[in-house]
């Protein structure tokens, strides 16, 4: 019967060759075929020295993959969502690129011409919220402020 650290970090090993995960979802992922909490963050900690698994780096791609459509705001929540710190998050977000540049990108995509009334801008800027971006991101397109 094999070693249950061995068939552990086997698991891990296989979740890591998909994508990258954050520390926190491969803990959670692999909760259940741990026979310890120690046991776990054991593999865990060896896959971080032997650096297969990097919150640093899966919050750099995570940021590259969604920075397009989603403001800094929107990003970091889901980077907090998934376990990734701070200084972590802090790193890659100006990965992503301008805020007001991806903001007015995602703007001409979904409505490509000034609001008419007063109803359709706040319409627009609610959606241009909701994607996650700053309030002066909003600002500075709905205006056509270029700084």
């Amino acid at each position: 019967m094999p070693d249950p650290a061995v068939a552990l970090r086997v698991a891990a090993l296989r979740l890591l060759t998909r994508r990258d995960h954050s520390r926190a979802e491969l803990t959670a992922k692999l909760a259940a075929q741990a026979e310890s909490a120690d046991q776990l963050n054991q593999v865990l900690d060896t896959l971080q020295a032997e650096r297969l698994l990097s919150d640093h780096r899966y919050a750099s791609q995570r940021v590259a993959a969604r920075g397009r459509r989603y403001g800094n705001a929107r990003l970091s929540q889901e980077l907090r969502q998934h376990g990734v710190g701070d200084d972590d998050i802090a790193a890659a977000l100006p990965e992503a690129g301008d805020e007001t540049e991806r903001c007015r990108a995602i703007w001409v995509k979904k409505f490509g011409r000034p609001p008419q009334s007063a109803d359709e801008r706040a319409k627009q800027m609610r959606f241009l919220q909701y994607r996650g971006f700053s309030g002066e991101a909003i600002r500075r397109v709905m205006c056509g402020v270029d700084e």
